[in-house]
């Protein structure tokens, strides 16, 4: 591989915008793949979804041509419909009647023609994205405090700050490169201090100096409580609050008003007065404070006003921009921040520009050649699948995202879209929840295979770039959307050739009419070489014949509002409605492991054994109250539907709250997708759905039978609970439970597994013992089995793997369950290297008792080290 160059790409994960570095060879094979040492972002370092890249790049899934009603199409026939339904559509309906629904996925040059074809020439608004579900209230908050959609601070940030508050993030599992530099420079830098607020004790508040478990959805009341005790304590010079910012004269006074003293706070927050009083006290004594926060913020209907709350705390104190100070907003999508650079929300135009300024509107109609432009905001996620249930909007484009699974209401939303008269979706992969529901099916190229630009949390542009030749027809969203811009009469506007042409476009619209009136400003980039760009922050200014970014904004005391001044922005909790009077509040985020609607990493072996199940965490008091045990199936419910999920008791969740991994679509769970249980309840300024705030009940589950499935194959099963996740050798697990009897298990369980007629099937039961075993096999080769138990354990699935690849396998070794022992090991603990919590316990029982020893014997907590908390509790317990 020596001879191999290194291509230089970015993780397609989160915003944290990892560089990735990869050697493939001419048959487009990948050979090598590891962190990038010189991308600013991570030094070098991944987590468990960055390793398992090459598990996920396999074409298997895939949707590797155009179809149209069900039927493989020709590119040219495919488009030439697309564009003559949607000319039909707005001629009929008019340009309102249209809508796109984006991805964080997408590239900047994507999401750049789809905003440009959208706004500039069909003429309608309706733009959004999947980001609207991670990031917008962050953005009102940081428009309504900054006068920009600006980050106004930096990762180094992290090496610097004496004190680091994470609030609603549970930052070791969902941005475990970045809560690495925070532990990592408090090691190095003993005294500085670690404070998280969140209602579940997490991996991330197991590593806290101060943790507060904090009442979910109440998290205003402590920021509020803040800024009072602020405004009443602190005695430090106020140039920076005189100068530089506008303070609404109510900000202070409301403050006040909902949160007088640190007993109100503690009574609202459910924390005690003495953690209240203690995080007060650290805040206003340390100037070097940074505040990372996340979805746990977010996601509520008070999600932009909370922003603000914790933006005034730091704008108080002039924290802001400066080394080692600030607040940092983490976001969850790859790109979320470049959709939002090239206008792709439904109140914007491109290169941060407003819809509602008229000379916003004249800049970019002139620079896109258009008299089409619209001159209205369109809907946001949540209206806009309100718009198309109700027949208000006619077609509706999807790239790169499900829907189906990740908005709130989903069932609501998978009527939409079966009443929609046309539902386009661009995908890499051919089955998801949304592409069921499909007229048309775009093959788009994923990563690996695309070529672009994203920007990261901390507004850093880093290239992606293609290094495996294309499969099937797939193409880069950019060419297909620019593709039907020229069907639709647009040729001249959408004649790109390369994806840099775009990047130059928008580079060079940035600095039209700004001169520093607007944060976002790249114009110096318009000019260089882009298939070689580096890493950069924006804004990025031409000096001494060189692109510089800016690493931070706002130091200086000067932002982006008319006055040029910040703004203390009045705030005021919202209120929230729970409708069954018994219900527990449901909170729901994201596992260590898995990504979104895991149509990616539910490809990966490694990144299946964390947590192979839907489970849902619940206190002792709230299991012992509701009949619940600990892994007994419950079936959770509320008048928007119901899942079923395995209980995990644990004390790390709060009384009356619990916890449920939002990623199991009907891919990969038949019962488990649980934004069906979340109204789509909105924050009233950024739209952004409240998704940590349903009220479900509980209901425990008979189950009467367990079993497992290992199949080579896609099963459709139906009737009983199921999961799956990938095994080695490309074998499909399919974990079994029974909510009902079965009365004859050959018959009932046969329409499982649907066979090609040339199989060779082996049935084993054992009717005393509840037993039934089935295997079938095709010209000698182990296609599938079958193990059913009515009580007793079943054996582990992954000893049962070497029959797959064993030519000679012995049925009667198989199914009679005399197979080879092998020692279990469990759970995998430690991702990045395959460390089973089996293997991590032999080792604590031979004499190893710290993480540092465990790590040099079996490499555990290593690579990116977000099962380093884990580690620790076994080490406690």
């Amino acid at each position: 591989m020596a001879d191999r160059p290194w291509v230089r790409t970015t993780c397609p994960y989160c915003g944290t915008g990892c560089g990735i570095r990869v050697q493939a060879d001419k048959q487009g094979r990948l050979l090598a793949l590891e962190g990038d040492p010189d991308h600013p972002a991570n030094s070098g370092r991944l987590c468990s979804k960055g390793m398992a890249l090459p598990e996920t790049l396999a074409v298997d899934q895939r949707l590797l041509n155009p179809e149209v009603a069900g039927k493989v199409v020709s590119w040219e026939r495919a488009l030439d419909h697309v564009a003559q339904a949607l000319i039909r559509t707005v001629g009929q309906y008019g340009p309102d009647s249209v809508g796109f629904y984006l991805s964080g996925q997408l590239l900047t040059e994507d999401y750049y023609v789809a905003n440009k074809l959208m706004k500039g020439f069909i003429g309608g608004a309706n733009v959004d994205g999947n980001s609207r579900l991670c990031m917008s209230s962050a953005v009102v908050g940081h428009q309504r405090g900054f006068g920009a959609d600006l980050v106004p601070g930096c990762y180094e940030d992290l090496d610097l700050a004496q004190l680091v508050v994470v609030a609603g993030s549970n930052t070791a599992w969902c941005h475990p490169v970045l809560f690495r530099r925070v532990t990592e420079a408090r090691k190095r830098h003993p005294g500085r201090t670690l404070v998280v607020i969140d209602p579940r004790k997490t991996a991330t508040a197991m590593e806290a100096d101060l943790y507060l478990p904090i009442k979910g959805g109440s998290d205003i009341w402590l920021w509020l409580g803040l800024l009072h005790h602020l405004f009443i304590t602190l005695r430090e010079d106020k140039n920076f609050l005189r100068q530089h910012v506008l303070i609404d004269e109510n900000s202070l006074e409301l403050a006040s008003s909902y949160a007088q003293n640190t007993t109100a706070v503690a009574r609202l927050t459910g924390l005690t007065v003495r953690d209240v009083e203690r995080f007060y006290g650290l805040f206003a004594a340390t100037e070097q404070t940074v505040t990372l926060f996340s979805q746990g913020i977010k996601q509520s209907v008070s999600g932009s006003d909370t922003v603000s709350a914790i933006l005034n705390c730091h704008l108080y104190t002039g924290r802001i921009g400066k080394p080692g100070m600030g607040p940092l907003s983490l976001t969850g999508q790859p790109n979320a921040m470049g959709g939002r650079e090239v206008g792709a929300m439904p109140n914007l135009l491109a290169a941060h520009m407003m819809l509602d300024d008229p000379g916003h509107r004249k800049i970019v109609s002139r620079f896109w050649n258009s008299n089409r432009l619209a001159t209205k905001p369109g809907l946001k996620a949540v209206e806009l699948f309100q718009a198309v249930g109700d027949g208000r909007v006619k077609a509706l484009w999807i790239m790169g995202t499900n829907p189906l699974v990740s908005l709130p209401d989903s069932q609501s939303v998978r009527r939409a879209l079966a009443r929609c008269p046309l539902v386009i979706v661009s995908d890499v992969v051919r089955h998801t929840d949304t592409t069921a529901l499909a007229h048309v099916l775009l093959p788009a190229r994923p990563w690996g295979e695309k070529s672009g630009s994203v920007t990261n949390s901390e507004r850093c542009i880093s290239r992606q770039r293609a290094f495996l030749p294309p499969v099937g027809q797939a193409k880069p969203d950019w060419w297909i959307l620019a593709q039907v811009g020229q069907r639709m009469g647009f040729g001249a506007e959408f004649n790109y050739k390369r994806v840099g042409e775009i990047f130059r476009e928008h580079a060079t619209l940035s600095g039209i009419g700004n001169g520093g009136s607007r944060a976002f400003d790249i114009a110096a980039l318009a000019g260089v070489d882009y298939d070689g760009m580096q890493p950069i922050q924006w804004p990025v200014r031409q000096e001494q014949g060189l692109p510089r970014g800016r690493a931070r904004l706002g130091g200086d005391g000067r932002f982006f509002t008319p006055d040029r001044k910040a703004r203390l922005v009045a705030v005021q909790p919202g209120k929230t409605t729970n409708i069954l009077p018994d219900a527990l509040r449901l909170n729901s985020g994201r596992l260590r492991d898995q990504w979104h609607t895991m149509t990616r990493t539910g490809l990966s072996p490694a990144l299946s054994r964390h947590e192979p199940e839907p489970i849902l965490e619940l206190h002792p008091d709230d299991a012992r109250c509701n009949g619940v045990e600990e892994g007994m199936l419950v079936r959770v419910v509320n008048t928007l539907g119901e899942a079923i999920l395995r209980a995990r008791v644990t004390t790390t969740q709060r009384q009356g709250e619990l916890f449920a991994p939002m990623h199991w679509s009907r891919q990969f769970s038949g019962q488990a997708a649980i934004n069906a249980l979340v109204p789509a309840s909105t924050d009233p300024a950024s739209g952004q759905p409240a998704s940590k705030g349903g009220y479900v009940m509980l209901l425990p589950v008979t189950q009467h039978w367990h079993g497992f499935l290992l199949t080579r194959q896609r099963v459709e099963l139906t009737g009983s609970w199921w999961c799956r996740h990938a095994m080695e050798q490309g074998i499909w697990q399919y974990r079994l439970a029974g909510t009902f009897p079965l009365s004859n298990w050959k018959e009932e369980t046969a329409a499982w597994i649907r066979g090609s007629g040339k199989e060779e099937w082996i049935d084993y039961s054992d009717v005393a013992q509840g037993r039934y075993r089935r295997a079938w096999r095709q010209e000698g080769r182990l296609m599938g089995c079958l193990f059913i138990e009515q009580q007793a354990p079943l054996p582990a699935a992954a000893q049962l793997l070497s029959f797959f690849t064993d030519q000679e396998w012995a049925a009667a070794s198989l199914l009679s369950g005399r197979m080879a022992k092998i020692a279990a090991g469990g759970r995998t603990i430690c991702a990045c290297h395959g460390v089973s919590e089996g293997a991590l316990r032999t080792a604590i029982r031979s004499g190893d008792t710290s993480v540092e020893s465990l790590g040099k014997r079996l490499l555990a907590g290593t690579g990116c080290g977000s099962c380093i908390p884990e580690i620790q509790g076994m080490l406690i317990a």
